[in-house]
């Protein structure tokens, strides 16, 4: 008896292929692409600009074996099915499938799903469709016009400022925005002003105001003469009146569900993970994660979206769990409708997840810690969108005497709703006396402080995937790896978790900025990103797009290869000789970082990592100094420069001191209340003041 042909599935990923196979059944063979399997060419631009910009596309070097066997999957198939990802990468990689195994173009071989669940996939297969070409065009155009330009700049980084650079359409526009930032805090100048902060008594409780104002006008204290003014008003001896007391209900509506941009920034916020770690977790959960007997289960809905929306589905159970769970009262009333960016695409819907009755703590045990924060906090984001507001009473005094106002503010939760299951961080409880108009108040203690405005603070990558959101530029695939090429190129570096250019950085900016103004141009890049969506639509052609974009860029390419100097990065003197030939050492700027290295190179290549002494002799061998490391993923540790003499490392930066309990070595943490000197066994703590070392 002949075997009986199966339907061929082919998909994305290895993960997600086991997870479909197991709901579709016996009849069903699931296979792999592993990502892309045709692109252009490396080693050329690979795009027929003479000829309607047509691309060359070619098989990837090292995805032989993955061709081969998706050829000899589909000869023996009964029907071929693409179930790639559901967006412009995913309807690329499975156009460019179907070209490798000659598919009939009019027939629908085309599966997408935004959830890897046994419903949503059978469901999927109940309505296959042909590849949607418009989808599949505005994927090219974007590869084609990044391929023209990063292809057309890089050379000419190369030849005048150094080998293995690169620029590109967002990631420029993305230093731009960083250098811009840097130039903000370098032009800004503090301005002075003062607060005056009091404590007040009613009966036997304290409760804090601060000055709003003279007269019943609000009041600014640009300096100590005015503050001096204000308190000379001030009778000690009498009491303060309660002149106004306002009272109401404030209610506070949930966040939406989570976005692409709006996970990579909470997620970044509240875990500390990078843009790419928070994908990377997410791609896990979305693809399945086995749960036992339930077998492998997609945990979120499609993790690349700026859509808030949410399905009809999803609404009525997360109304059932949480009346079930919390209480009716507890359950928006109503399915709630959250309003989209202007630009954002509502092809797929929210971050969610799939079963709101799969809770994070019915999960524990089968997820990593990773998984297991990200999916709480994707969990939470989702449940709180379909909870009723929180609810509550707030208070508001103004204390006069002689004119001078105090205002006090007091909030009392009254109905917790949504955050019963989501922290929402900035409403804490504030609770004041009773207080009541005309009633008198005690001045007990007063505090005049003299403050400083600050500068915009650098960009985290939270709030600079936030800034290319806002501004329209990129899409949510691809604001990790933007983030993440302006870092691996050292344009920029990270410190703590801040944002900081590098030289080079600057470099190449003023270079792109200067002859390739559109390049860097934020409403110029935010403008195609639009175009982009409209080829996806149907309503404009994808080669006038690239050719409206390229023609202006290819003149000042002619003129910026005539008119652009070599750029020399001069080197510093390091300042001490080289160990091995006597030559001065200096400092070079590498892919990594800086770096000291022979004044002969190449006739020497003696090199050395710069390290920084903090001024701490080693605890362990008492010989060598502490100095400051990074590990490869760019978090700073403390080592001994002894090393691999001695092997002392410590997260913690090392004080110089001991523990006055136990002996062993203390050292400083930095906590959300300033900075601590502690023993890291825990028995012994003190405060300290911030110095800019630590910083």
């Amino acid at each position: 008896m002949p075997t009986r042909k199966k339907n061929l599935v082919i998909v994305e990923s290895p993960a997600k292929a086991k997870t479909i196979e197991k709901y579709l059944g016996r009849s069903y063979h699931v296979i792999a692409s592993k990502g892309h399997i045709r692109d252009l060419p490396k080693s050329q631009m690979g795009v027929d600009i003479e000829h309607d910009y047509q691309p060359k596309y070619i098989s990837i070097r090292g995805k032989g074996e993955t061709i081969k066997e998706l050829k000899k999957e589909a000869k023996k198939a009964k029907f071929v099915y693409l179930a790639s990802d559901p967006d412009r990468e995913g309807e690329a990689i499975a156009w460019h499938v179907a070209h490798i195994l000659d598919l009939n173009d009019g027939q629908k071989h085309r599966v997408t799903f935004h959830e890897v669940t046994k419903d949503a996939v059978k469901n999927a297969f109940k309505n296959p469709r042909m590849i949607d070409m418009d989808t599949v065009d505005a994927q090219q155009a974007r590869r084609v016009l990044d391929r023209l330009v990063g292809y057309s700049l890089s050379p000419i980084l190369w030849a005048k400022v150094k080998k293995g650079l690169s620029a590109g359409r967002v990631q420029s526009v993305a230093l731009k925005l960083v250098l811009d930032r840097e130039q903000e805090i370098k032009d800004f100048k503090p301005e002075e002003y003062w607060t005056i902060d009091a404590e007040f008594t009613k009966g036997r409780k304290k409760f804090q105001a601060s000055f709003y104002g003279l007269d019943g006008k609000k009041t600014e204290l640009p300096n100590n003469e005015a503050v001096q003014a204000v308190l000379k008003k001030i009778d000690k001896n009498k009491p303060f009146t309660v002149e106004t007391v306002v009272k109401k209900e404030r209610k506070r509506q949930a966040p939406a569900p989570f976005t692409t941009s709006t996970l990579q920034q909470e997620a970044n916020k509240r875990l500390g993970y990078r843009t790419r770690r928070t994908m990377s977790i997410a791609q896990q959960l979305y693809e399945g994660i086995s749960l036992g007997k339930e077998g492998t289960v997609g945990l979120i809905t499609y993790m690349r979206t700026d859509s808030k929306r949410t399905s009809p589905v999803a609404q009525a159970e997360a109304s059932k769990f949480l009346t079930e769970t919390f209480g009716a009262e507890f359950a928006s009333k109503s399915a709630r409708h959250f309003k989209n960016q202007e630009d954002a695409q509502d092809a797929h819907e929210a971050i969610r997840p799939t079963s709101i009755y799969r809770t994070p703590e019915s999960l524990k045990r089968s997820l990593t810690s990773e998984q297991f924060k990200l999916y709480k906090l994707i969990w939470s984001r989702f449940a709180a969108s379909e909870m009723t507001p929180a609810v509550f009473d707030t208070v508001r005094a103004d204390i006069v005497q002689n004119g001078v106002m105090y205002r006090t503010t007091g909030s009392k939760m009254k109905f917790a709703g949504f955050t019963k299951v989501y922290d929402a961080g900035s409403d804490k409880s504030v609770e004041l006396p009773d207080l009541a108009e005309g009633d008198n108040v005690k001045l007990s203690k007063q505090d005049n402080k003299q403050h400083f405005t600050l500068p915009p603070a650098r960009y985290t990558e939270a709030s600079l995937v936030h800034a290319l959101e806002e501004n329209g530029v990129g899409r949510p695939s691809t604001y990790a790896p933007t983030i993440d090429t302006i870092q691996r190129r050292y344009y920029v570096k990270l410190e703590g978790r801040s944002i900081v250019p590098t030289e080079l950085g600057e470099i190449v900016n003023n270079l792109v900025g200067k002859f390739f103004p559109d390049i860097v141009n934020v409403d110029f890049t935010a403008q195609l990103e639009n175009d982009l969506d409209h080829v996806e639509e149907g309503k404009k052609n994808w080669v006038k797009v690239v050719d409206e974009y390229y023609k202006p860029f290819s003149k000042e390419l002619e003129k910026a290869d005539s008119e652009i100097e070599k750029v020399q990065i001069k080197d510093e003197p390091a300042g001490f000789n080289c160990d091995i030939c006597g030559a001065p050492m200096v400092i070079k700027m590498g892919r990594y970082g800086k770096f000291y290295a022979c004044s002969r190179f190449p006739d020497c290549r003696n090199t050395k990592a710069i390290v920084k002494e903090i001024g701490v002799v080693c605890p362990k061998c008492g010989k060598g100094q502490i100095v400051e490391k990074k590990s490869k993923r760019g978090r700073k540790f403390f080592g001994c420069s002894n090393y691999p003499d001695c092997d002392f490392v410590s997260w913690d930066k090392p004080v110089g001191r001991d523990c006055p309990n136990d002996g062993h070595f203390l050292v400083e943490k930095k906590t959300k209340k300033g900075l601590v000197v502690q023993c890291p066994n825990g028995d012994y703590k003190e405060e300290r003041e911030e110095s800019e070392n630590s910083k």
